[in-house]
């Protein structure tokens, strides 16, 4: 089976709530296009709203 911790430029991250610091999500982003952190609004279930969301890796 290939192994799912190959390098190069597309990662797994997870997007982390701002407010309730739950890992709500999870999402691929290219490394040499988004260098920076990514932040987006999505919706929070555990908050009932839309709130931030932070990159974070997983574990």
């Amino acid at each position: 089976m290939a192994s799912s911790k190959k390098k190069g430029p597309v990662e797994k991250i997870a997007l982390q709530c701002t407010e309730c610091k739950q890992k709500n999500y999870t999402t691929e982003k290219n490394r040499r296009n988004t260098p920076n952190k990514l932040e987006l609004m999505k919706y929070c279930p555990f908050e009932r709203k839309h709130t931030l969301h932070r990159e974070t890796k997983i574990k």
